[in-house]
């Protein structure tokens, strides 16, 4: 079989693809690759290089059968430890692992990985996540950051 050596790029459907541009531009901060609007999509660099990781957003429009998914963006641990505040700023609301308000990342321990949560505008659940180069502990289960150390 061919190696694979990394994820390219992911996709998201939009109930509006205005409005998530706006989001994923202007709130998260990712560079807008191109757009196409008679198409209705519109893809997003990942990372510090455009050309190796991009997200494509598609317009499905507002039907109850909406899906909801989950990215990981992967982002500095001096990033992430301040992510809780820096989302409240922007008006979003940082999650735990359960879903529940937090103020602070939280540790999967397994792998380990520090980790926070929050949710796009079309309710897909987004997290930033960094790994940590401590042994794992599974059997820590999912703790927060300020018990993890």
């Amino acid at each position: 079989m061919i190696p694979i050596h990394g994820l390219f790029e992911t996709h998201l459907t939009v109930a509006d693809l205005t409005r998530s541009i706006a989001f994923y531009r202007d709130t998260l901060g990712l560079p807008l690759a191109q757009s196409f609007e008679n198409r209705k999509v519109a893809f997003f660099w990942i990372g510090p290089k455009p050309g190796h990781t991009m997200l494509g957003l598609w317009e499905q429009g507002s039907g109850p059968n909406r899906m909801q998914l989950h990215i990981a963006f992967k982002v500095a641990l001096p990033d992430i430890l301040n992510a809780a505040e820096a989302l409240i700023q922007a008006g979003i609301q940082p999650l735990d692992f359960n879903g529940q308000p937090t103020t602070e990342p939280q540790v999967l321990a397994w792998m380990p990985a520090v980790s926070i949560y929050f949710r796009d505008p079309d309710g897909h659940l987004l997290e930033f996540l960094t790994m940590l180069d401590d042994p794992p502990a599974p059997e820590r289960g999912v703790v927060p950051y300020s018990k993890w150390l």
